[in-house]
């Protein structure tokens, strides 16, 4: 009599030849310093990789990517608002040593954005030095921009899923910033910061550790 789990049976084998097909995908696509598109970097350090599938990624001319980063899949990077888009500099983004971006995540720059060494990202995160106008009534808003703000994360930081940095932040060293938060301004050393806008609820002091801050701190 048939075998009733013969089609469970061919399902699965399926399935799994499918999974190992799309591991095998992601190992050939993934970007690292020895492969051809890594050729398009400014730099790309060894022991780093962006891993397959980005969404997005141009004006690799600009970037400058340090050792032993990993960009996680799904990721988009981009100087410039197009492939063909001449920003007038070397070094738009710079990501330094150890860097891990977590999976979905964004970044677009335009002036300056500079990422130190053994930063950590959830996923999700989005940073960007740029941004639009609104003032004029009779342009779409997609169509203005407003003028770009440097951006840096300091050396050690960790930046939670879903974290977004916008225009002229700046992140200091050994930094925690909360998951879901919003950075417009400045961030001091060795804080934790939360919210939209962030604001600091904790920080390093000598002689007594992490404590609580208050507003006026």
């Amino acid at each position: 009599m048939p075998d009733a789990r013969y089609p469970f049976d061919v399902s699965r084998r399926a399935g799994d030849v499918m999974l190992t097909t799309w591991e095998r995908i992601c190992r050939l696509g993934a970007i690292g310093p020895r492969s051809r598109r890594a050729r398009r970097f400014g730099a790309f350090g060894d022991d780093s990789a962006i891993l397959f599938p980005p969404v997005a990624l141009f004006g690799e001319r600009y970037m400058r990517i340090g050792s032993r980063v990993i960009i996680g899949p799904q990721c988009s990077l981009s100087c410039g608002v197009s492939p063909t888009h001449e920003l007038g500099r070397d070094v738009v983004l710079e990501i330094g040593d150890g860097v891990l971006l977590g999976r979905g995540s964004g970044i677009v720059a335009h002036e300056s954005i500079t990422i130190g060494e053994n930063v950590f990202t959830g996923h999700n995160v989005y940073i960007t030095d740029a941004n639009h106008g609104y003032e004029d009534l009779d342009l779409a808003i997609g169509h203005q921009f407003a003028p770009p703000k440097p951006v840096s994360v300091g050396a050690g930081s960790w930046l939670g899923h879903g974290t977004i940095v916008l225009p002229g932040a700046r992140i200091g060293e050994h930094v925690v910033i909360g998951a879901g938060s919003v950075v417009t301004g400045e961030i001091p050393d060795r804080t934790v910061a939360v919210g939209n806008p962030a604001r600091v609820i904790r920080r390093w002091e000598s002689g007594a550790g992490w404590v609580r801050a208050t507003p006026d701190s």
